[in-house]
């Protein structure tokens, strides 16, 4: 009883250990990314006609913690990924532990890719959309922290989202997810799935569907890579018990 109290404290242990390298790593990148922070502003409303209003200097400093932040998180997913990895290695085989370390960088990959594809598909389109049915009736003006807010609200879910299938993959392979019980939550997942891209995106339905149909697509991606990954895991299984 003893011997698994102390395994259990252990573990705890372990995750303490590894929450604050990960807090570690975070603040660090907060650091650089609030040293660059003019620069990614400068990058962020390239496109955009004219400055950007600030309503005191609160909204001045929000913006640079808020692009500071978003940069930190993305920096440090590959230090994330690489300490959940690590905190179950231990119950994983060594062809797992080969396969799902490769999932490390995947997941920063997918994150960029997922914030590319928001920055520069979804967003200009869903602002373009909604300045033009806008623009005869008053004159737009853009605030920094509505800017930034409407930016990242849009864009930063797609990133998080494009890193399912990565977790998907990783799921399935340790054998906690199944590619039945994806499609048995299809229904489930679509609704949810709506109801997020319709949460993240303007009011109206031309914008609803360019959040929320890509987020499906994504979610059939995840259905197929788990499908892959259950049929080799069950070959793996099969070929070890004969």
């Amino acid at each position: 009883m003893q011997e698994k109290e102390m395994s259990v404290i252990d573990h705890l242990d372990e995750l303490r250990n590894r929450i604050i390298k990960v807090i570690v790593a975070f603040v660090f990148f907060l650091g650089i990314g609030l040293y660059y922070t003019k620069e990614i502003f400068h990058f962020l409303v390239q496109d955009l006609h004219g400055k950007l209003i600030a309503l005191g200097p609160s909204d001045v400093l929000w913006v640079y913690v808020m692009i500071a932040g978003v940069f930190a998180f993305a920096c440090s997913i590959p230090v994330i990924a690489y300490q959940i990895w690590a905190f179950v290695k231990p119950a994983l085989q060594v062809k797992e532990r080969k396969t799902t370390m490769l999932y490390i960088p995947a997941l920063f990959i997918l994150f960029v890719c997922g914030l590319a594809f928001g920055y520069y598909f979804i967003f200009p389109n869903v602002l373009k959309f909604l300045q033009s049915i806008g623009e005869e009736l008053v004159t737009v003006t853009f605030t920094a922290e509505r800017y930034f807010s409407f930016l990242f609200n849009l864009v930063v879910p797609f990133a998080f989202f494009f890193d399912l299938p990565v977790i998907i993959l990783f799921l399935t392979s340790i054998g906690i997810v199944s590619p039945s019980f994806l499609r048995k939550s299809r229904r489930f997942a679509y609704f949810i799935l709506i109801i997020i891209g319709t949460a993240i995106s303007p009011p109206d339905f031309v914008s609803d569907m360019m959040t929320s149909l890509p987020l499906l697509v994504i979610y059939e991606l995840s259905i197929f890579v788990s499908s892959i990954a259950y049929r080799r895991r069950m070959n793996r299984l099969q070929y070890e018990s004969e």
